[in-house]
């Protein structure tokens, strides 16, 4: 387990030398809640002032522009540029760093956009052996046929894409999954998404934080959001901090018990079809009453923030932010060559 491993360290000398490249939406943010990405901006403010702490050589951006026409001395990217406001966004900043021949923390820009699309992620679960729930995926512009949908008496209907469940609706019905499948396809706002349906899973999610260590994937502590009510949809504004959540659920440690070794199981065998990645976040659905478990979908490049998964999984592990952040980003560079 992670609590045995050594935390990597960049050398000094490489800190003096090579020059990162830290690219986040809010990376030069100085507030707090952020009225639209809400504690996203937090997030990025302390990511960027990790980065300095550590005592990185740091070029900092907030837009891709700069990778369109890079500038010279641009050793290393580490992108958190993901949710940038166009559909299949996640992929852009791993293509141009491969465009441009610049190495850059995280998978490749195919395997991101596997583990971005959720019918893919699903697709390739299903075909490791691991449950799933059944789905139907509605592209934008196919037909939204009814013979599709699975067998269900509540439905959750979201974007295929989406993280942090930004579009999220339920359905008790067909006309209500015809319906928030329309809204995702045409949302102006996001200039339109595919949307996926599936079965509303009664439960909470177990959470499998991955980070790869010498090139091998090492699972940290697994927590859990358990729901006060396990019936109810978590929304993008709840896992933003935009309204209160404090009474609906708990993210809590999930390390013991017989399920916790299934789970690790089920992980190892999902992210074989995405090495290398460097870190990654793995989620499944739990009924601790049934013992039934279900995955859900991945995130790479994911959310690192102290107080989240990662950062909460990291002290578990003994382990502090700074430590966290180094070997992820020490990991990268050995990998690339660079250290």
């Amino acid at each position: 387990m992670a609590n045995a491993l050594t935390p990597l360290k960049i050398p000094e000398e490489a800190k003096g030398k090579l020059n990162i490249l830290f690219l986040a939406k809010n990376a030069l943010w100085e507030g707090d809640i952020h009225p639209i990405d809400g504690n996203h901006a937090r997030y990025h403010r302390e990511m960027r002032e990790m980065l300095e702490g550590i005592g990185l050589r740091l070029t900092i951006r907030e837009t891709h522009d700069i990778l369109f026409d890079p500038p010279e001395g641009i050793d290393f990217v580490f992108p958190l540029l993901n949710r940038a406001g166009f559909f299949n966004s996640e992929m852009l900043v791993p293509l141009l760093c491969e465009r441009a021949g610049i190495p850059y923390l995280g998978a490749n820009p195919i395997l991101r956009g596997l583990s971005d699309d959720k019918h893919l992620a699903k697709m390739a679960a299903r075909e490791a052996g691991i449950p799933t729930a059944p789905w139907a995926i509605y592209r934008k512009g196919a037909p939204i046929s009814r013979d599709k949908l699975p067998e269900g008496t509540r439905y959750v209907v979201k974007p295929n894409n989406s993280s942090a469940s930004w579009g999220v609706e339920d359905a008790c019905d067909w006309d209500g999954v015809a319906a928030a499948v329309k809204r995702i396809h045409t949302d102006p706002a996001n200039g339109g998404q595919d949307a996926i349906v599936e079965p509303f899973l009664e439960g909470s999610d177990v959470e499998v934080p991955v980070i790869t260590v010498n090139g091998e994937p090492q699972i940290l502590p697994m927590l859990i959001f358990r729901q006060a009510d396990p019936s109810h949809l978590r929304t993008y504004y709840e896992k933003r901090d935009l309204v209160d959540r404090s009474q609906k659920y708990s993210l809590d440690p999930f390390v013991e018990g017989p399920l916790v070794d299934v789970i690790a199981d089920m992980t190892a065998k999902c992210w074989e079809e995405y090495r290398p990645f460097d870190y990654g976040r793995f989620e499944f659905r739990v009924n601790e009453e049934t013992g039934e478990v279900t995955f859900l979908e991945l995130n790479l490049n994911c959310n690192l923030w102290s107080e989240k998964v990662f950062g909460r999984a990291a002290t578990m592990a003994g382990w502090t932010q700074e430590q966290l952040i180094e070997t992820l980003l020490a990991e990268g560079l050995q990998r690339h060559g660079l250290i």
